[in-house]
């Protein structure tokens, strides 16, 4: 499974990039807005430190507009995925840019019958928010499951990109599952390597060693 990172904090990038845990990149409006910085600037410098796909989003909401913004987008570097929403005519942009070979990851997707258009319509990623189904007492993961079944039965190329992650937990899960990636805030993906029994167990270590009295240097 592919980690990609949702945030436009260049700094937390590059903590995770220079470990290895970091596929890709996800940023939207409201990333960009808590980033305080240019949207071509700070996707530009993003795209140089990290190799695989940086999602950036259009804020059009009409086709032609949305085209228009993407082709710009795509402009910045050859490995920007443009990201459009589920709707209508984000499925008509998508499957323009798709044509021309540019990448694509369609946002904001909450049903099954939504990725079935996304992939029909050539989507490189389909995002399935599986945080925001939780707020409304849905379950986010199970909309990862489904989508998976699918796409598995017809062979649909979209890759999963599980979205909106607000635990270890959903991350878990959607490994279980067999989502492509999933895309989570720093924090949430440092907070993979947490255990009460780890940090239980190397303070035994410790203080263990404390009483042998020797130094390795």
């Amino acid at each position: 499974m592919k980690f990609f990172v949702d945030t436009a904090d260049v700094a937390a990038i590059k903590e995770l990039n220079d470990l290895g845990m970091v596929d890709g990149v996800t940023t939207n409006p409201s990333l960009i807005l808590k980033s305080g910085r240019d949207i071509l600037e700070v996707t530009k410098e993003i795209c140089d430190m990290v190799a695989g796909p940086v999602s950036a989003e259009v804020v059009a909401t009409e086709a032609k507009d949305m085209i228009t913004e993407g082709l710009k987008l795509a402009k910045i570097a050859s490995n920007i995925a443009i990201k459009v929403p589920l709707t209508w005519d984000g499925l008509t942009a998508c499957k323009a840019f798709a044509s021309e070979g540019h990448m694509v990851n369609v946002t904001l997707c909450f049903s099954a019958a939504q990725a079935i258009l996304a992939a029909k319509a050539g989507a490189s990623f389909i995002s399935p928010f599986i945080g925001r189904l939780d707020d409304i007492n849905l379950d986010g993961v199970e909309l990862i499951d489904d989508i998976r079944t699918i796409y598995d039965n017809y062979d649909y190329k979209t890759e999963i990109l599980a979205a909106s992650i607000r635990n270890v937990n959903h991350i878990t899960e959607c490994a279980k599952i067999g989502a492509d990636v999933i895309t989570a805030p720093p924090a949430v993906i440092k907070a993979m390597a947490n255990h009460v029994l780890t940090d239980k167990g190397l303070d035994q270590f410790l203080k263990d060693w404390a009483k042998t009295g020797q130094k390795i240097v």
